[in-house]
């Protein structure tokens, strides 16, 4: 891992003014309205706080991966900055019959090599989504239920499934299109840049792992067209230092931002800062798989004879001990949504009876007694420090929370890169995780994070615990497959409940996103988190 002065020095065009802003951040967080140097006309430069895997968007479905292809590539169908479907690379879609969408495709795309976009494209993206080797939590959940892609016309694409699909064209809308020529050349031909042919707003020019990645824009995108010529993407995880990045004009626009920092930025009139509240929901997930879990301890230190994570009493126990309030007020300073289930309460297919598990030590320590731990027992929460907005914090509250009430809670936070390889061998008992649903609707949520992994369905992609209930399951397959809006909606909703129900995994709150930039900049809060250089606009 680069040092924090290398990463200073990437970025920085005055090491002793970096360094000046940063010591006065870290120490009050106060900001000081600082000179900022206007960055070359059609130039943008950004920080973001983490780096994604591969530059291959079929790789590995996880948000900074999806954010970074979004400015190479496109989808059939489009979300919005409320995630709202929208025409992208189809212009109308319709079924046919119950096992068979249409799609019409747009005309006169071109993608960044000067070829046609066909529907030719499309099969080659759906068949290389559905069976990418060694791709981590990969993108056979939105394709795997079809079963043939018939090529009707260069513009007309006809996509059959087995069983009724009625999510697909929300399942399609994270599905990125490559182009058929590099459909099946393997992830490092995308991440040298090779393979980088897309159809989207800009085209890559340089990636520098750990440091930044440089783009320009696509002459020939068929939407509209960036403000920006050139846009240098830097990776700045910590806090503090993508801040001062800002401060010292290092940077033009950088996102989450810290609660503590936002009214600081927001009393400074070089910059200005949009919040809003996510369709990320912040969650803990348990190993209820395992007979014996690697983390569970009882008063001496010694591993756990059964893994109390198994007993749905003690995962509730450990819902009612956590105040979810207090750390939305505390912690994320009013910039969260204390949650109750894993999607927005406006979500297709959200319940409209859960709501957040309130607040009871004393219902608790009674749980875990009829558990069996009437004295608790000792268990370690690990947590990502530089993925989530205030994780670190949040992990660190948590274990005081359970502490009280007899389980001693150690906290082992880690960068992301290492968590993220860690909780895909499952090794951990008890962490804290994020997801969004990229489809805009619960069926996403609770097939990927509740549902029995399944990787003929690519079901439980992001099921890191390895819950199972077939009776859940049975009732997801029936609500997924019902053609009919309101009985869909409604089974989703049922499954939701029965999942929450069980603590399958205990929602905490929706986090909240936050953007800052220099003044003379625009952007609109978006429910997905993403940060797009095509959506920053001049201000008006």
């Amino acid at each position: 891992m680069r040092s924090r002065a290398r990463r200073a020095a990437n970025i920085s065009t005055s090491c002793r003014r970096f360094l000046l802003s940063l010591a006065l951040f870290a120490a009050s967080w106060v900001l000081v309205a600082l000179p900022v140097p206007r960055a070359a006309a059609e130039e943008l430069r950004i920080a973001v706080v983490t780096e994604p895997t591969s530059l291959d968007p079929l790789f590995r479905l996880v948000g900074p991966d999806e954010q970074i292809a979004r400015h190479f590539f496109d989808p059939l169908v489009l979300q919005d900055e409320h995630q709202h479907l929208t025409p992208g690379l189809a212009l109308s879609w319709r079924t046919v019959d119950d096992t068979t969408w249409e799609f019409k495709l747009r005309q006169g795309v071109r993608f960044s090599d000067g070829s046609l976009f066909t529907a030719q494209d499309v099969a080659a993206s759906l068949e290389r989504a559905a069976g990418l080797q060694n791709s981590i939590g990969g993108y056979g959940i939105y394709t795997r239920q079809v079963t043939r892609a018939e090529i009707v016309d260069d513009y007309t694409i006809r996509l059959h499934t087995a069983t009724p699909y009625p999510s697909m064209p929300f399942d399609l809308s994270p599905v990125w299109i490559v182009s058929h020529k590099v459909a099946r050349e393997p992830t490092e031909a995308f991440n040298t840049g090779k393979a980088v042919i897309g159809t989207g707003p800009f085209r890559l020019v340089q990636w520098v792992r750990g440091e930044r990645l440089v783009l320009e824009r696509n002459p020939d995108y068929w939407g509209r067209k960036p403000a920006w010529e050139r846009v240098v993407i830097n990776f700045i995880p910590n806090d503090s230092a993508r801040i001062a990045a800002l401060l010292a004009g290092d940077v033009d626009f950088i996102e989450m931002v810290p609660p503590s920092a936002m009214d600081g930025i927001k009393s400074n009139p070089a910059f200005r800062l949009v919040a809003g509240i996510s369709a990320r929901v912040i969650y803990l997930t348990f190993d209820s798989y395992r007979e014996q879990t690697p983390f569970a301890f009882d008063a001496h230190g010694d591993a756990l004879p059964g893994n109390p994570l198994r007993d749905r009493r003690v995962r509730l126990a450990i819902s009612k001990a956590v105040d979810r309030q207090a750390i939305v007020e505390k912690i994320m300073q009013g910039a969260a949504e204390s949650a109750g289930q894993l999607v927005p309460d406006t979500y297709f297919g959200a319940s409209t009876k859960l709501r957040p598990e309130p607040y009871d030590p004393e219902g608790a320590r009674a749980l875990l007694a009829a558990a069996g731990y009437p004295s608790g027992f000792a268990i370690t929460l690990q947590v990502p420090n530089d993925r989530y907005v205030s994780a670190e914090k949040v992990g660190i509250a948590i274990g005081q929370m359970l502490s009280r009430i007899g389980i001693e809670t150690r906290v082992d936070a880690m960068p992301e890169s290492i968590y993220k390889s860690r909780a895909a061998k499952f090794e951990f008992s008890f962490f804290l995780q994020g997801w969004y649903s990229e489809s805009a609707e619960a069926s996403n949520s609770l097939r990927a994070i509740v549902a029995t992994r399944d990787a003929t369905r690519g079901w439980g992609v992001a099921n890191r615990g390895r819950y199972s209930n077939p009776d859940f399951d049975e009732l997801l397959r029936r609500a997924v497959a019902t053609p009919a809006d309101g009985a869909r909606s409604a089974l989703l909703a049922e499954a939701m409940e029965m999942a929450m129900e069980d603590a399958a995994v205990v929602p905490l709150y929706l986090e909240g996103s936050t953007w800052a930039f220099r003044k003379d900049l625009a952007y609109v809060s978006r429910l997905d988190q993403f940060t797009l250089a095509q959506e920053v606009t001049r201000a008006h």
